[in-house]
């Protein structure tokens, strides 16, 4: 990791989503035009918080960790720029899925 996205730390129940690339070539070679090019709605978590704070003031976990693939809500999320590579910041609730590994 480089050095802002390693000091970067997200406060409670936030999570740092890198979005996957849109694919703009298909595997014949045949480029995508840019309108035909679908949103991308899968992520890989780089970075978690704490968790939320329970009444009793206790941490609970969060459902993803890092390095987790997760599919993300089409509108939403704070944009964030580190070491001039964009994320996105959500909060854990936001998050719509986690694919599981294999």
């Amino acid at each position: 990791m480089a050095g802002a996205l390693k000091r970067f730390i997200p406060l409670f129940d936030r999570v740092l989503v890198q979005k996957a690339e849109a694919i703009t070539k298909t595997s014949s070679g045949i480029l995508i035009p840019e309108k035909s090019i679908a949103k991308v709605l899968v992520g890989k978590v780089v970075a978690v918080g704490d968790g939320p704070r329970t009444e009793s003031g206790t941490t609970a976990p969060l459902a993803v960790a890092v390095g987790d693939e997760v599919l993300l809500p089409e509108f939403g999320g704070t944009k964030v720029t580190l070491d001039e590579k964009e994320y996105v910041l959500f909060r854990d609730s936001e998050l719509l899925g986690k694919f599981k590994g294999e």
